[in-house]
């Protein structure tokens, strides 16, 4: 079993880990926060919404296995080094079970609030069908030779990639409105500063073993922070420099027709009168 060989080193990677909980889990409350004030949820994407909900259930899925599961950090120890630390901390699994709840709650917002003419697109709908039906094969292939530690690293896979696209739809959507009303800066500046802590506190583990095994072992977190980072710029750079103070129109008073379900059928089009910042672009 592998140990900390500085104690004042396990001290602050503990310190950046919680740093990085703190940050990634109050950050998410900026939004829900400006739904309530609103009573409204025009302006936040939902097919990000969608593609982020499948993104932390399988991020959940991977942190909590790889930390509680003997037989999976037995088979990581077995790839990796008997001498290797899991890369998954207590504060990872936290933030995955705290974003998750989150997101919940988020879609309760969604249900009960003015949305306009926004609805789900069938893009959106495709990718996480199919993201949930190869994790079902997977599931199915693993079972018989007890292949756990395969089988996790594809929802680690199916995190990445949905983290990859989660933000496109809300980066266009503010692109066409030309404005960041009603998407919460302060969620990106949180998410932005959790990314940073992350890296510190892989940093110090990796330090203090001697190995970058820790990087590379959990490629996911790696890449997921770096993908974060990266829109967390796009976002600041379109609420600070490019539509700075901008707001969109409200839309008219809701009737009945905004009320429907978010996923229509072809034989119920939206109306031609489409509110600007309703509108989907995914």
């Amino acid at each position: 079993m592998a140990s900390w060989n500085s104690t004042p080193l396990e001290i602050i990677s503990q310190a950046f880990g919680w740093s990085a909980f703190f940050c990634w889990s109050v950050g998410g409350y900026p939004q829900v926060i400006l739904n309530y004030r609103r009573k409204s949820v025009v302006g936040l994407n939902f097919n990000f919404v969608v593609l982020n909900s499948t993104k932390q259930l399988s991020y959940l899925i991977y942190n909590a296995v790889l930390y509680f599961s003997p037989a999976v950090q037995r088979q990581y120890r077995e790839k990796y080094g008997a001498g290797q630390m899991i890369p998954v901390a207590a504060n990872d699994v936290a933030f995955s079970i705290h974003a998750v709840v989150l997101i919940a709650f988020t879609w309760f917002q969604i249900a009960i609030y003015e949305r306009g003419t926004q609805k789900v697109s069938k893009i959106s709908i495709g990718i996480v069908s199919a993201a949930w039906l190869s994790a079902a094969v997977c599931v199915i292939i693993a079972w018989p030779s007890h292949s756990w530690l395969w089988l996790i690293s594809v929802f680690n896979t199916i995190q990445v990639a949905l983290a990859s696209i989660k933000y496109i739809p809300q980066a266009f959507m503010n692109f066409r409105r030309k404005s960041t009303d009603g998407f919460s800066i302060g969620n990106i500046l949180f998410d932005l500063s959790g990314g940073v802590a992350n890296y510190a506190q892989m940093t110090v583990q990796s330090i203090d073993q001697g190995s970058w095994v820790n990087f590379y072992g959990n490629i996911g977190k790696l890449l997921i922070s770096l993908v974060s980072a990266f829109f967390d710029l796009v976002f600041i750079s379109q609420h600070y420099l490019l539509y700075p103070g901008k707001k969109v129109g409200k839309c008219p008073k809701l009737d009945d027709e905004s009320r429907e379900p978010l996923i229509k059928s072809v034989d119920h089009p939206q109306s031609e009168n489409v509110c600007l910042v309703g509108t989907n672009v995914f």
